[in-house]
């Protein structure tokens, strides 16, 4: 990185960090600090909702996705409009009829305290968790390809959130969030033209597409029903529906993103606005992955994007081995030159087709093999290297100052999610089990007080989760895994709470509790991919309750 890179990357950061601590200091009551006085319009409700959504995960892994896998993870999103229409008609309306602060309030009207007080225990676990997770992403990478001392990168990324979420609450959040979300699009739009300005003279953007489709990458759509594959269109559709109402209809992080609107349809059209752009956006991110792919069929590429294993192999007893496998992928790459630029400047040829799969398979049966010597070299090495794919292109073919650009896009990522939770789990703590468990009735500015200190608590607590945690297969599944093994169970208890009037609190509770314990088994011994587990929870929570209910009512009637 140049001194130009430096001075955006930190004049970013900090334009957003002290901007959003000035406009927005002094909240002096619960409405203003943890509703932003309800004067959110619905573009600000509208990019609120993604930039919480959109963290740094999404930015890395996404494009990482897409080069190794293709498009076919925007089937991911597809239930995500059916849900804000479902959420737009059903949730919001009831949100504001009770003029309730956190999701979990309606619960205990509709049933009693224990139930409001599971499911936001339920919420502030796993989004503790995935709150800890959006700072160690971003700072992991960055720390393996910059050199940069990891633990101080998750701290430096949680001190800034806290800073201005502390400080302003979810005006703060709200208010930054529109700052970010004009970094993030604006950088990924300038990455996406500069691939394509990089690729070979005669190769055109359709060119381009033709090259990533003979290569498999562009099969968006999957109408199998076979569980072996995790992202289908059914899957996207049934279990990625139930994930998305249980996600921004119950997540207090979402909820309390549109509950500071000024009034039912600006919430409303916040979430219209969401429900249309989310699925074009994740798309153009693939797409992004997918140009790398194609950019990387013109030029060289190191045998694994992850740095870090590269080193410890090439620092080991297997570096000749490893040797060998670099000279077998640099072959692959002058045939990839060759069999590319052929097939983009002519029409459709089946031949070619069949030799640029192939070398590609060569080339991916190449690097799963330096993935065995890199284990064998140092066990502890992360050698599936599909996060650090987009921050290597990055870093080694965008010119000064982009680079800087690009990585304020990541980092600002994760704050804009990282603010959006904290300050969630803030209010839920504060409002649902402090408020309502612990303390007698005291002033508006207690309250405030608290909030501020439950914002630093689970800040630190963030810092703690990003310090300890492990590189998983893929940061983004791993996000979403955490939310699935959580979300059915949490949504299962509101649609009872909407739709099944004769359901009791008790049954309820218990029904919630065995559901919980049920599907963490189903995930550990992988029942079912993991989209579907929201469905499964949701189905299995009802089911339950309803059954105890049944008995219950029969034995009072006997």
């Amino acid at each position: 990185m140049q001194q130009l890179d430096w001075i955006i990357l930190i004049g970013t950061l900090l334009f957003i960090v002290s901007y959003g601590a000035y406009k927005t200091k002094g909240s002096k009551n619960v409405d203003d600090y943890i509703k932003g006085g309800s004067e959110a319009k619905w573009w600000t409700i509208g990019l609120s909702v993604m930039a919480t959504q959109a963290s740094a995960i999404t930015f890395l892994s996404t494009p990482g996705q897409a080069f190794h896998s293709g498009m076919g993870f925007v089937q991911f999103y597809f239930g995500l409009p059916i849900a804000m229409v479902v959420i737009c008609l059903v949730f919001i309306p009831i949100y504001h009829r009770l003029k309730v602060f956190t999701a979990y309030e309606y619960l205990e009207t509709r049933f009693d305290l224990k139930t409001r007080s599971l499911a936001a225990i339920l919420f502030l676990i796993q989004r503790g968790l995935a709150a800890g997770i959006t700072i160690f992403a971003p700072a992991i990478i960055l720390s393996a390809v910059l050199g940069w001392n990891l633990t101080m990168l998750n701290i430096i990324i949680g001190v800034l959130v806290i800073i201005y979420t502390v400080s302003g609450g979810t005006k703060a959040v709200s208010v930054t969030q529109k700052q970010q979300m004009a970094v993030i699009f604006g950088g990924m739009f300038v990455a996406f033209y500069l691939i394509v300005s990089y690729l070979p003279e005669d190769i055109s953007f359709v060119e381009a597409l033709k090259i990533a489709g003979a290569s498999g990458k562009m099969d968006i759509l999957n109408f199998s029903f076979n569980f072996e594959n995790r992202y289908t269109f059914w899957s996207g559709i049934i279990g990625g529906s139930f994930l998305a109402l249980s996600y921004f209809g119950t997540d207090q992080s979402q909820v309390q993103r549109y509950l500071s609107g000024k009034s039912v349809k600006e919430m409303q059209l916040g979430l219209v606005f969401n429900g249309l752009l989310k699925v074009p956006m994740q798309f153009f991110i693939l797409l992004v992955g997918v140009m790398v792919f194609v950019f990387y069929q013109f030029n060289p590429s190191p045998l694994n994007f992850n740095p870090a294993a590269n080193n410890a192999v090439k620092n080991s007893e297997y570096a000749n081995e490893y040797k060998l496998l670099e000279d077998k992928q640099l072959e692959f790459e002058k045939q990839k030159y060759i069999a590319s630029l052929k097939y983009g400047n002519e029409l459709m040829n089946a031949e070619l087709i069949e030799n640029i799969q192939q070398i590609n398979s060569l080339d991916l049966e190449n690097r799963d093999a330096a993935k065995v010597l890199i284990k064998k070299a140092n066990s502890s090495v992360e050698t599936n290297d599909k996060d650090y794919v987009f921050i290597h292109f990055i870093l080694h073919n965008l010119p000064r100052g982009l680079i800087g650009l690009l990585l304020a896009v990541i980092l600002s990522a994760a704050m804009s999610s990282t603010a959006s939770e904290l300050n969630a789990l803030a209010s839920t703590t504060a409002i649902d089990l402090y408020k309502r468990n612990v303390t007698s009735e005291k002033t508006e500015k207690h309250y405030v007080r608290a909030s501020k200190w439950f914002t630093l608590l689970w800040g630190l607590i963030a810092i703690s989760v990003a310090c300890v945690a492990n590189l998983f297969d893929n940061l983004i599944q791993l996000v979403n895994i955490i939310g699935s093994i959580f979300y059915g169970n949490v949504l299962g208890i509101f649609l009872l709470a909407f739709f099944i009037n004769y359901v009791k609190s008790n049954a309820v509770f218990i029904a919630a509790l065995i559901t919980q314990i049920i599907v963490i088994v189903g995930w550990y011994y992988d029942w079912m991919p993991y989209l579907w587990l929201n469905l499964f929870g949701c189905a299995l929570v009802m089911f339950i309750a309803i059954l105890i209910q049944s008995f219950t009512t029969k034995k009072e009637f006997a």
